[in-house]
Formats: structure tokens, sequence, C-alpha cells
């Protein structure tokens, strides 16, 4: 049902929030546990192309740092609520 509905880019941004663990208040930003880009694919139900130029555009709108492992800002929270 969830491929219906919502977008594989609003997929993967719930996929790394819940990863990065923002039910937490005041967090700001969060380092994901190292994960592959094809176990997302197969978490959102994409390919690995889509993942990278997903995830690429999202650091381009300052919604992740890929320095030491993924940093997710609360921003990301954008994509997911309307």
């Amino acid at each position: 049902m969830d491929h219906l509905f919502n977008s594989s880019e609003k997929r993967l941004a719930r996929v790394l929030l819940l990863m990065a663990h923002f039910e937490k208040e005041g967090q700001v930003d969060a380092l994901i546990p190292k994960i592959s880009q094809d176990m997302l694919a197969e978490m959102i139900g994409t390919t690995r192309s889509r993942v990278s130029f997903i995830m690429n555009k999202f650091r381009k709108l300052g919604f992740l740092d890929y320095n030491s492992g993924v940093h997710v800002h609360t921003s990301l929270l954008n994509v997911v609520l309307p």
C-alpha cells in the first residue's frame, strides 16, 4: 500500500529518519548506522541507482551530510510531513 501512495523519496526519507531515531525531541541531527544503498533500495522497493540519485538530491538540499557516515538533519522531516 505504501508504494501506491508515497513516492520513493518519501519512503527513503522515512526510513532514514527512523534509522536516525528522530522520535526523540530536541534532536538536531543523527548519524545513522552504516548501510548500503542496495539495502536501502530493498527496504523501499526501488533500485540502487534511484537511491543514489535521491541521496545526492537530499545532500544538495542540506538534508544529509556524507562525511564519516550519513548524518541526517531534522530538516528531512519536511520531505515526509506535509
